[in-house]
């Protein structure tokens, strides 16, 4: 069903009633249908290879927009039924009625429909691959450039913040112990002195 013209039907029809059937005429009433206003309308061959034509064409178009169509054939078999409908319909004139021209007019409907279905399809899928291709081709040029960049040498701290470093976690020297007798306070403490125990005052009793 994907490579069949679906309008080739109702032509089809058509040219097997003006070669075969040459007493039937399109116009002809086939039934008389009363409405709900009480018209009665009289539906003729012509009428139903109009709607059976424009169903058709329905189908064709949801055929067209599913994905994995064979598009190239779809167009190229539609392209044959539209030229050869309108060469039938400008040529013999067996054909020359409003009917048959209808039903060209919706072979070039499918016609053009496949190739604008088509052509907004590609329009959808390529912003969508380029970026894709633009992304891989990026990585294949920085790929070589990350291979040949050497590794970064280990940063060595300058030789004066070195020695601050140094100096500051150099403890601090302790005080001399001569220092310390020096700068201590002398208390005087009567009798606890050796100049006083070794000169004792001459008013001081004897012990």
């Amino acid at each position: 069903m994907i490579g069949f013209p679906l309008l080739l039907i109702p032509l089809a029809i058509c040219n097997i009633i003006v070669f075969l059937m040459p007493g039937v005429s399109f116009v002809t009433p086939l039934m008389t249908l009363t409405l709900m206003s009480g018209v009665a309308w009289p539906v003729t061959l012509s009428d139903v290879l109009i709607a059976l034509g424009i169903l058709l064409l329905l189908f064709e178009v949801i055929k067209g927009a599913r994905p994995g169509s064979k598009y190239f054939m779809d167009h190229l078999l539609s392209l044959v039924v539209f030229g050869g409908a309108a060469a039938e319909f400008v040529m013999l004139p067996q054909f020359g009625t409003s009917t048959f021209f209808l039903l060209t007019m919706l072979a070039l409907v499918d016609f053009l429909s496949g190739i604008a279905l088509r052509a907004r399809r590609n329009a959808r899928g390529a912003p969508a691959a380029a970026p894709a291709a633009k992304n891989k081709r990026q990585r294949d040029i920085e790929a070589p450039e990350r291979q040949m960049d050497p590794e970064p040498a280990p940063s060595v701290p300058p030789a004066a913040t070195v020695a601050e470093s140094v100096l500051l976690d150099r403890p601090e020297p302790a005080p001399h112990p001569v220092d310390i007798a020096r700068t201590s306070p002398e208390i005087r403490s009567p009798g606890l002195q050796p100049n006083d125990i070794a000169h004792p005052s001459p008013d001081s009793p004897p012990r």
